[in-house]
């Protein structure tokens, strides 16, 4: 029998400004999305820089926002593009994950978005959803489009720092989030079609093998964004129910994290001061959430 997870409560820390929630109307983002969900705004990859600022997107306008430690929201850019996830790598480089366009590089001081990775092999993806990078130099990032359990044909790609492009996965029903573990020797990876989180296992050559489910969800719309923790726990966030759930190294549910707004709880990031604040974007109400947790977040290869 697992214990009961202990249950930790959120507060509000920012709120979208209304003047940068968008129109529906010939919103084509919000035209190709399951009904009931965010219409005119979703806020989605949350990634702090070293100055303690939290960056963030906002996927139907085509907006990237810094936010203060404040709580206050600055636009940073706003291009053609549908921007999905956010990593900030440690020479300063922002990647975006933009699913109308592929992988982006966002300049910080000019906000000038320029194109990284819109192709593989001359192929152009289905909509890229999130991003990681891993400490030697590569980057993750998945697939997603419209696929699901009708269509499991979502996938996984890595990037070298030569360039080198390699799909990893081409068989996931809504591929969303990732991470890796705390000595990167697998990749987890949100499936939230299938409401579960696979584990990727990697061979010494970069292959991979024996992919599996390591965490089953219920209820909701499935998983989203993940984080991982300095204890190796891994953080997800479960759109739909409110929550983020806490897993020990084992898979076992040891904290659930509640939504003091709505139930569009997309993603994660452990961040100012000391990464055992964990923040969340609730996309429904447009909010940053806080809560804080009893293991700081592990510092990853794309902290600034």
């Amino acid at each position: 029998m697992f214990a009961a997870p202990r249950i930790v409560e959120t507060s509000v820390f920012a709120r979208l400004p209304e003047e940068f929630k968008t129109s529906t109307e010939s919103n084509e983002w919000v035209a190709t999305q399951p009904l009931g969900s965010p219409q005119r705004s979703l806020l989605e990859g949350p990634s702090f820089d070293r100055e303690g600022n939290l960056w963030c997107v906002d996927v139907p306008s085509g907006r990237v926002f810094k936010v203060t430690r404040e709580g206050m929201f600055k636009l940073v850019a706003h291009y053609d593009g549908w921007p999905n996830g956010l990593k900030i790598h440690s020479d300063g480089r922002i990647f975006v994950a933009d699913y109308k366009n592929g992988i982006m590089l966002l300049d910080p001081l000019t906000g000038k978005v320029k194109p990284y990775l819109v192709r593989a092999n001359a192929e152009r993806f289905k909509g890229v959803n999130d991003l990681f990078l891993a400490a030697n130099g590569d980057l993750y990032f998945t697939d997603q489009g419209l696929t699901g359990l009708h269509d499991p044909t979502g996938r996984l790609f890595r990037v070298r720092p030569d360039g080198k492009v390699t799909c990893l996965l081409d068989n996931i029903p809504s591929p969303n989030g990732l991470v890796m573990n705390r000595d990167e020797t697998a990749l987890f990876v949100a499936v939230t079609r299938g409401n579960c989180v696979w584990r990727v296992p990697f061979l010494r050559n970069g292959d991979i093998a024996k992919v599996g489910v390591y965490v089953q969800l219920s209820g909701g719309s499935g998983p989203d964004g993940l984080a991982m923790d300095e204890e190796g726990r891994l953080v997800v966030a479960h759109v739909g129910s409110g929550s983020v759930w806490v897993f020990d190294r084992l898979g076992e549910p040891v904290c659930r994290v509640r939504s003091c707004a709505d139930a569009f709880t997309t993603n994660v990031a452990f961040g100012w001061p000391d990464r055992s604040a964990l923040y969340i974007t609730e996309s429904h109400s447009a909010t940053i959430l806080k809560a804080e947790l009893d293991v700081p977040g592990k510092l990853m290869h794309s902290h600034a």
